[in-house]
């Protein structure tokens, strides 16, 4: 949902160079990022039944992925990337609106 939502941003002429702040876009800087995350706790649900251990492994998925997303490999490259892009108007949008979580934009 949020590919096409910013694949439909990036459509209009009249959006280039404008950071997205429609759809999941007004909520969260990487929607798809979070939902990566939220698709790790499927396997803490199927690990529930199994025993201790497997529970125990399947809990740290969630964690790796927050902190691999949050803090090496996804957001702070992307960050980058498009205030180098966007320049203010991506500031801006840092300054009201989630980076990770869904949360209603500030003013």
């Amino acid at each position: 949902l949020a590919d096409r939502q910013l694949s439909a941003h990036k459509a209009n002429p009249a959006n280039r160079g404008v950071t997205c702040r429609s759809g999941l876009w007004r909520y969260s800087r990487h929607p798809n990022y979070f939902f990566e995350f939220v698709h790790w706790f499927a396997y803490l649900a199927l690990a529930v039944g199994a025993g201790p251990w497997p529970l125990a492994l399947a809990a740290l998925g969630p964690v790796v992925m927050f902190v691999f997303l949050y803090r090496f490999t996804g957001i702070p490259y992307t960050e980058q990337q498009a205030l180098r892009s966007r320049g203010e108007d991506y500031a801006q949008y840092q300054r009201s609106t989630s980076a990770f979580f869904p949360l209603p934009p500030s003013s």
